[in-house]
């Protein structure tokens, strides 16, 4: 299958680590492709840089074969663009933009246009100087489908929209999807990217540290399932068995293991043997598979650094560079609880609601059983 857009070693360092560092990714024809990071991991410089807005400092990235710096004006007649921070011209509404850019593109048939308009519930009556961010957005997404052309290059296009016209957007990126279009996206939303890309890049301080196959993810031939005992000596006795736990929370005799598809009977055979409050499947996703990576990325830097044998001198400024790297890492810490949308202190309120729920949930369950027995 043809490669549509293709980066090689592309790199543009800011200094004090920030930038692009050697990122390699292929886009194929017909592909979705997503990149997905903190603010200032990198994101809008890769698109940039794809659109030629950004001469590399090294590597290359091209589309079609063509340079993105050297031909970026041959390029932007097959790509059509959303950038993140959207301006328009000094035009007096929503109409007359639409209109100057079919001009522009030599387009004729305003059909389409409508049916994006009607779609998104845009009124384009509006002036483009008094639009809400998600009225900007609307129409930057409508001027770039209703070019109709082959390549698409979204950056964080789904900024501003409310829940319902998300998922009024992901329905059109899909149609799009259907007629072969190749599109490159970033965004910070999960749900999103895995309801319409083949493949997700995660970008982490300016590096690509991963790149899933959603379908994989979808089929990785693993279950996962959250268990609560009802009494200490079953959980403790459970624990001695050798399945892969994942998650051990003691104070409520509760489990998570991870275990292959085939290998389900035997557990549920095991399980027979115990009292139980309740047993979940979580199912695996994007955001799940991704927050695996990055606890893995982060070990992998601190047994790189452990594993060094320096003198006292190299010591004492490693030392104090790692002091200033923890101090960054705490930050981009604190960026990545925002970017994952659960914060520790919320994350242990819902895991108490949660608990609740169930130990409810089972009580009436036993309620209704113990009524069914008396009849």
């Amino acid at each position: 299958m043809q490669s549509v857009i293709v980066a090689k070693g592309l790199t543009k360092d800011y200094g004090d680590g920030r930038g692009i560092f050697n990122l390699n990714f292929e886009v194929k024809k017909g592909e979705v492709f997503g990149i997905v990071g903190t603010n200032g991991s990198g994101k809008t410089t890769t698109i940039r840089h794809i659109m030629g807005f950004l001469k590399p400092q090294a590597g290359e990235v091209t589309v079609l074969g063509l340079d993105s710096w050297k031909d970026s004006c041959e390029i932007k007649k097959y790509v059509e663009y959303v950038p993140g921070e959207i301006a328009f011209p000094d035009l007096n509404d929503g109409t007359t933009f639409l209109k100057a850019q079919a001009e522009l593109l030599g387009l004729k048939n305003m059909d389409y246009a409508g049916y994006l308009v009607e779609k998104l519930q845009l009124d384009t009556s509006a002036s483009l100087k008094r639009m809400s961010k998600g009225m900007k957005q609307k129409t930057a997404l409508v001027a770039a489908f209703m070019a109709d052309k082959d390549i698409l290059i979204l950056d964080e296009p789904s900024t501003g929209l409310d829940p319902l016209m998300r998922e009024t957007f992901i329905e059109l990126l899909l149609e799009e999807k259907a007629k072969g279009k190749t599109m490159f996206m970033s965004s910070q939303s999960f749900d999103e990217l895995e309801s319409v890309c083949d493949r997700v890049a995660l970008i982490f301080g300016g590096r690509i540290i991963d790149i899933a196959r959603i379908s994989d993810i979808h089929n990785s031939g693993y279950k996962t399932y959250k268990i609560e005992f009802t009494n200490r000596e079953d959980y403790l006795k459970f624990k001695r068995l050798k399945y892969q736990i994942v998650r051990d929370q003691e104070k409520y005799n509760q489990v998570t293991i991870k275990l292959e598809e085939g290998k389900l009977n035997r557990l549920f055979n095991t399980l027979k043997n115990y009292k139980l409050k309740f047993i979940a499947e979580i199912k695996y996703n994007l955001e799940k598979y991704f927050k695996d990576v990055l606890a893995k990325e982060y070990d992998r830097q601190e047994e790189l650094l452990e594993s060094k044998d320096m003198s006292p001198k190299e010591l004492k400024k490693t030392i104090k560079h790692q002091q200033k790297v923890t101090k960054e890492k705490e930050n981009l810490d604190k960026k990545n609880q925002k970017f994952f949308n659960k914060p520790k202190v919320q994350a242990e309120k819902r895991e108490l609601k949660e608990h609740k729920k169930e130990e409810k949930h089972s009580k009436k369950n036993n309620a209704l059983k113990e009524d069914s027995d008396v009849q």
